[in-house]
């Protein structure tokens, strides 16, 4: 409890002086006059999924109606093509760039062109490390992590130890460490006494679900069915997982667990074969980033009450709340907020 309120402290103060950093830097890059648009850069690791495509889409349309232009571009998860996403933005002379980065540790080369160009950097969704980054974005991802292995302390065998596999996310984003960090949260009383056992786990190389398939059935080969969930830190490792389980004749009789709340995992629940997701607000977290990249470009100061530490500095940090979802508040959370609509959640599950 100490170290967190010395971090927000640390953060509520760095956060005072970042009107001051940016403006310094303004010297080099001059912000627009009232008359010129506002011009905004948004390098995006991939648009391959929906949920990136609706991050995209409602980021742009509020960016807009604030009055900004967006230049995007897409990496298609290629750390190389994505400095050259950086480099053409710049040389379009943004007057702020918001990345989401497909690694963590290279962007922040991307931070320091950035920035010799005048020009201050928002991550988006995912930190970037070791950088003087002005401006972090994203849902509290340990919080992710703690709501998906609570779910499962509290459905597991009590009267033996319950075992699971583990599917962790990509090595190259760092969320998959926060990620991991909530689920240790939870987990290691638990495992220090042994009422749990994690009999299997390995990282998905870039989220895919392919990869998660893979782990699923190195595990199926090497322990059996004699196990009681899958801990998957999304959904797309879920549905791979998922696909093993369909193999075996296992899927629904193990709990499996996921995150963002895709319409196929949302069918899922509704199928059985999938226990709980994590609902991230797409549209808060967006719109959001959209009227703070604004006050960036403008060189206006911004105020935060949590901070992030990227290995150099503690970057104040936008953290947005998440929801746990299940098949009995569907209707009630992602529905009721427009993210899927009934009738698609509500068909027959593939």
């Amino acid at each position: 409890m100490k170290l967190r309120l010395t971090l927000v402290c640390f953060a509520f103060f760095a956060s005072l002086f970042t009107g001051w950093m940016l403006r310094a830097r303004s010297s080099q890059h001059e912000s627009k006059s009232g008359d010129d648009q506002l011009l905004i850069g948004l390098s995006m690791d991939t648009l391959k999924e929906a949920r990136w495509q609706r991050d995209r889409d409602i980021f742009v349309a509020q960016a807009e109606s604030l009055g900004a232009k967006v230049l995007v571009q897409s990496a298609n998860s290629d750390d190389t093509r994505q400095m050259q996403d950086v480099q053409a933005l710049l040389s379009n002379n943004v007057d702020v760039l918001v990345i989401v980065p497909h690694n963590g540790d290279a962007m922040a080369k991307a931070v320091q062109l950035s920035h010799e160009a005048g020009v201050p950097v928002m991550a988006y969704d995912r930190i970037i490390n070791n950088c003087g980054l002005d401006l972090y974005i994203c849902f509290d991802n340990v919080r992710v992590g703690e709501l998906q292995a609570q779910y499962l302390v509290e459905r597991l065998p009590q009267n033996r130890p319950g075992r699971m596999i583990r599917i962790l996310g990509a090595k190259t984003d760092p969320c998959s460490f926060q990620y991991k960090e909530g689920q240790d949260n939870i987990l290691k009383p638990y495992l220090e006494r042994g009422a749990i056992e994690i009999i299997h786990e390995d990282w998905a190389e870039n989220w895919k679900p392919e990869h998660a398939k893979k782990i699923t059935n190195a595990a199926l080969t090497q322990h059996g069915a004699s196990f009681d969930a899958i801990l998957a830190s999304n959904d797309g490792t879920a549905g791979g997982a998922i696909q093993a389980l369909k193999e075996e004749g296992l899927a629904g009789k193990i709990l499996v667990t996921g995150q963002d709340a895709e319409l196929v995992a949302c069918q899922r629940l509704v199928a059985g074969t999938q226990d709980m997701t994590i609902y991230l607000p797409i549209q808060r977290l967006a719109t959001r980033a959209a009227e703070l990249a604004v006050r960036l470009g403008q060189r206006k100061p911004i105020i935060t009450r949590a901070g992030t530490h990227n290995g150099e500095l503690q970057v104040p940090t936008v953290l947005l709340e998440v929801i746990t979802v299940t098949k009995q508040n569907l209707k009630e959370t992602v529905i009721a907020d427009g993210f899927h609509p009934l009738r698609e959640v509500f068909r027959e599950a593939e």
